[in-house]
């Protein structure tokens, strides 16, 4: 029988931005049991415990999820789906197991694979930041954010509302999503978004090494643009491989409309040109106002 989440012994592996600031949480507000953290290093298992984000720390993977009963996973997406394997014949029959993963397909395909007699359901935290790691971690982290949850098939119901106690308990907001839709979604907002900005600081690294002074210019414009190009490089390999079809398909599509804005300016078509970028405009402002009116 699934607990309530107060009464929940909590397994957090992987000890980055979201593990860690998911912990924090967790022990701060006194939401769960107890809250344990698994990380790789000892220095971060160190840092985890002494600074109070969680009851009990360790580096051993089968001793952190012994008896627990709710395991989230927070490491990259490959890493999540070899852990899967590894760690099933060790968790408790009815424990929940959710993942921060972002790609659902492959690791839900992965969940299902698990022993019979466990809770899986993939999971999405949308927030973050380009930092990663322990120190990048912050209490608050999740407060508002948009939280997805992809159950299996085989997920009962009481596991999938001790999912949603547990993100409503961190100020996130549920929303369950198919993972195949997940994923599509995503390569749109997220995924093509980091290639983009990839190569928009490539291309300026191009002008910078002609000309240097391009750095002194670049302002705000640039730096809201290009930020995310400074996210973790190992994190969006795994989500590159593990989503390649959905955002090959946003690629082309962007292609296209960079394209036809290519052709209107060639052709000095400035009403052409005023229609396409207004759309835009007013596109973007209606979904300011969508974010204003969910807060």
């Amino acid at each position: 029988m699934t607990k309530p989440l107060r009464d929940c012994r909590i397994t957090v592996i992987g000890l980055g931005l979201m593990g860690a600031s998911l912990c924090m949480d967790l022990s701060r507000e006194g939401l769960c049991r107890e809250v344990r953290g698994v990380a790789r290093r000892t220095r971060t298992v160190l840092d985890a415990f002494f600074s109070g984000a969680v009851d009990l720390a360790t580096n051993d993977l089968h001793t952190g999820v012994m008896g627990a009963d709710v395991v989230i996973l927070a490491t990259p997406v490959w890493s999540i789906i070899d852990m899967l394997e590894e760690i099933g014949p060790y968790l408790w029959p009815g424990a929940l197991i959710m993942d921060m993963g972002s790609t659902k397909a492959e690791i839900c395909a992965a969940m299902a694979r698990l022993p019979s007699g466990i809770q899986p359901i993939g999971g999405h935290p949308m927030t973050g930041k380009e930092t990663s790691g322990f120190d990048a971690a912050e209490p608050g982290l999740y407060q508002g954010a948009t939280w997805v949850l992809s159950p299996l098939e085989r997920t009962a119901p009481p596991a999938l509302e001790l999912a949603h106690e547990l993100v409503l308990a961190v100020g996130a907001r549920p929303v369950v999503l198919e993972p195949t839709r997940h994923d599509r979604l995503v390569a749109a907002i997220s995924h093509l978004p980091y290639l983009l900005a990839s190569a928009l600081v490539d291309a300026v690294s191009a002008v910078g090494a002609a000309d240097p002074l391009v750095w002194d210019l670049a302002a705000g414009g640039f730096r809201d643009t290009s930020r995310v190009a400074a996210s973790d490089t190992r994190m969006f390999l795994d989500i590159l491989a593990t989503n390649r079809d959905a955002i090959l398909e946003q690629v082309d599509r962007f292609a296209a409309e960079l394209g036809e804005l290519r052709g209107l300016l060639r052709d000095e078509d400035e009403a052409g040109l005023r229609a396409k970028l207004e759309q835009s405009e007013r596109a973007r402002q209606l979904w300011e106002r969508r974010i204003d009116n969910c807060e």
